[in-house]
């Protein structure tokens, strides 16, 4: 499955399934084949998706500090910060034109 997040006030940003699932997981949606995040979403939405860059990024310090400890972003090498900017520039974009971010319709 792909998602596709779009809004009238951006471009849409195409993820695989894996990925989709996981920034809808970080912004507090269930993953399904429809959905939306409201204008007044968007800011806790943005906010959760800063946060879990955060997490990730001590993780990933604390696995090269430590190259022995598993972590969670073990094998993962492209960094949450760049796989959610695309959903995030989409999320500022559209709060700040007032629009809601589909995706599946």
């Amino acid at each position: 499955m792909i998602y596709k997040f779009k809004s009238q006030a951006a471009a849409d940003v195409i993820m695989l399934q894996l990925n989709g699932e996981q920034m809808l997981n970080i912004v507090g949606k269930e993953p399904s084949a429809q959905g939306i995040i409201t204008v007044a979403q968007i800011p806790a939405a943005i906010a959760a998706l800063e946060a879990a860059i955060k997490v990730h990024e001590t993780a990933e310090v604390a696995r090269s500090e430590n190259p022995g400890r598993m972590t969670e972003v073990e094998g993962d090498s492209i960094m949450l910060r760049h796989r959610a900017a695309p959903f995030i520039d989409l999320l500022r974009t559209s709060a700040q034109a007032g629009k809601d971010v589909v995706w599946g319709v």
